[in-house]
């Protein structure tokens, strides 16, 4: 029945889905309880009750369900659905999930870990974590992998690995991977400087939404450095 519930959802059929998830999540199905509570939360098929969506990634949680411990870690992170405000646990959350595959929560464990928010800071977790998100394709994780082979922060500075983990964010289209990308072209750093192909990225990420390279852009404009 779970897999009719999943291709129901799947197939945009929400009442259908909902009904499904309910009676297999009142058996303690903790697959139907990780699904309706996300159902509960963006309002699909049902009325939006995020204390019910904590209720159920609670009981899912508990059975160790993955994305559920991820999912109930965000409330906890932020403070919502009537969850409390609790880093330290939010911290564990993503932990377990991580070690179960997550790779959201990989990523979300290793921005903790870098910025000592519920646990110890510790670049070396930090680097290590981001790189297995990276390795399932998470392009936030590559960027800052980068930012930490930039810096020398929990690994050995590398320009080359910097440029290839930018490269990565970059041509997944990630805004700030494609600045990041920018600014080695443009400094020289892990690649051979190319003020032209800088100058290109940092019009990609301006489109992206990315703020300081929507400045640089728009100076370059008021200084008639640059036409559209």
């Amino acid at each position: 029945m779970i897999q009719e519930a999943h291709k129901a959802y799947t197939a945009g059929d929400f009442t259908k889905a909902f009904e499904l998830y309910t009676q297999l999540a009142n058996e303690g199905n903790a697959d139907a309880q990780t699904s309706l509570a996300y159902m509960y939360q963006m309002a699909q098929g049902c009325q939006k009750d995020d204390a019910k969506a904590f209720e159920l990634y609670t009981q899912a949680a508990q059975k160790k369900q993955p994305y559920a411990l991820f999912n109930l870690g965000i409330l906890y992170e932020n403070g919502l659905g009537g969850a409390p405000h609790d880093l330290f646990k939010a911290h564990e959350l993503h932990l377990e999930a991580a070690t179960r595959e997550v790779p959201p929560a990989m990523y979300e464990v290793a921005l903790m870990f870098e910025r000592g928010l519920g646990c110890l800071q510790n670049y070396s977790e930090a680097a290590f974590w981001y790189e297995e998100a990276a390795k399932r394709g998470h392009l936030e994780a590559f960027n800052n992998l980068g930012v930490l082979y930039k810096d020398g922060l929990g690994v050995e500075r590398n320009d080359a690995k910097c440029f290839i983990c930018f490269k990565r964010a970059a041509d997944g289209g990630l805004a700030q991977g494609l600045y990041n990308l920018g600014l080695l072209y443009d400094q020289g750093i892990g690649c051979e400087q190319d003020n032209d192909k800088a100058l290109e990225l940092c019009r990609k990420a301006a489109y992206a939404g990315h703020e300081k390279a929507k400045q640089i852009i728009r100076s370059l404009q008021e200084d008639g450095k640059i036409v559209f």
